[in-house]
């Protein structure tokens, strides 16, 4: 978060969290200069007031800085809600020194629970930005992730160095039309709201609404983009070469921060990718990658390594996806498992071989047409039902 010019960061404990080892609860990201600002959300009409807040004060255009929470979303919570909300807006920018209307807030945690104002307070003030608190930032964010998700990416523009860099967190109820995460992106890059408001929607639309981990779409989904122009390019002009260039960093940067929550997917084991080819339409092949990444059975037999390809082939089935049965071709890895919709006399100790590492990859060829995308999941575990039998006691 901190790689691009301008941009501080730091986190501390407040006491919302359990208390543990290096836990912090709590953390600030904080632009030296003002940003043009974007932001996607949530698609769930059951919003958390972070998320409110944050959309109408984007109306904007611009923001300065993003205070976040984890321990407590902050969601179902009525007007005491947006009124915690608006108030660690406050605190927050009492600190930093600017107009509370210039500060985002995102939350993470458990619903239905007031936001505990006076930790929030305690967390703030304890708070020492630093052009390397973008890792602390991270694990602030973090419920049941097992590891920060960080990274940052530079390009040229018009002959000045220029960096987009960003964290999310990420490892439940994650079934996105949006992203079910929080994800806070930082740029020095020049580039006005419009611009930047449709790069980020392009970005998650092929990195957060391509995984799935559980079927299960958040109340708190937010990405931010703050872009501070920090690097001395002239603003991007929507459709220019280097408008383009941006975007392809952008997104390189949430496909990376994607797959990281995949992979980190509650109980997980496997990072599974879905390949899905030769759709009509790119709506169909998204449609179908995604029902089969985000199907129960398909993970929980690539869990077991058990190459029960008939699984993939019902929920590609169900998926609404255009596709003919007597078509498709499937592949575990490069391993041929069925043509034209039927079996082939594969070895089981090969599949089992394909399906059994750290990453897999399931590919399926519709033959209609010329489209394709990829999602990607993971597997699903005993260890899945056992963190969510009991996330709240």
């Amino acid at each position: 978060m901190t790689s691009p010019q301008g941009f501080l960061a730091g986190a501390s404990y407040a006491g919302i969290k359990t208390l543990g080892e290096d836990v912090l609860d709590v953390g600030l990201l904080f632009s030296e200069a003002p940003c043009a600002a974007a932001g996607v959300f949530t698609s769930n009409r059951v919003k958390a007031a972070p998320v409110v807040l944050c959309q109408r004060r984007l109306a904007g255009g611009g923001a300065r800085a993003v205070a976040v929470n984890s321990g407590c979303a902050n969601a179902c919570t009525g007007d005491r809600g947006l009124a915690d909300c608006a108030e660690m807006a406050r605190l927050a920018a009492g600190k930093l020194g600017v107009p509370a209307e210039e500060v985002l807030v995102a939350s993470t945690g458990v619903i239905g629970v007031p936001l505990p104002v006076e930790r929030i307070q305690k967390g703030i003030d304890g708070i020492v930005l630093s052009r390397d608190g973008g890792t602390q930032l991270a694990r602030a964010m973090m419920t049941t992730d097992t590891f920060a998700k960080a990274i940052a990416v530079g390009l040229e523009l018009e002959g000045k160095q220029a960096v987009v860099g960003g964290v999310a967190k990420g490892a439940g109820m994650i079934y996105p039309d949006m992203a079910t995460l929080l994800c806070f992106l930082s740029t020095d890059a020049a580039l006005d709201a419009g611009v930047a408001q449709t790069a980020l929607r392009r970005a998650v639309d092929e990195s957060f609404n391509m995984i799935a981990v559980d079927g299960d779409t958040s109340t708190n989904d937010t990405v931010l983009l703050l872009a501070n122009g920090l690097a001395g390019n002239q603003p991007l002009q929507a459709g220019s070469a280097e408008a383009e260039l941006f975007e392809k960093a952008l997104g390189e940067v949430c496909g990376y921060l994607a797959r990281c929550i995949a992979r980190d997917g509650e109980g997980a084991t496997k990072l599974v990718e879905i390949a899905v080819e030769g759709a009509v339409s790119r709506r169909d092949a998204r449609l179908a990658a995604r029902t089969i990444a985000s199907s129960s059975l398909v993970k929980a037999a690539l869990h077991g390594s058990d190459p029960n390809w008939g699984r993939v082939f019902a929920a590609l089935g169900r998926s609404g996806a255009e596709m003919d049965p007597a078509r498709v071709d499937l592949y575990f890895a490069d391993l041929p498992i069925a043509r034209a919709g039927c079996p082939l006399a594969f070895d089981e100790a090969q599949a089992r071989t394909a399906l059994s590492g750290a990453e897999v990859c399931v590919r399926v060829c519709l033959n209609l047409g010329s489209e394709s995308a990829v999602a990607w999941g993971c597997d699903l575990s005993e260890e899945y039902v056992a963190i969510n039998s009991d996330y709240v006691t």
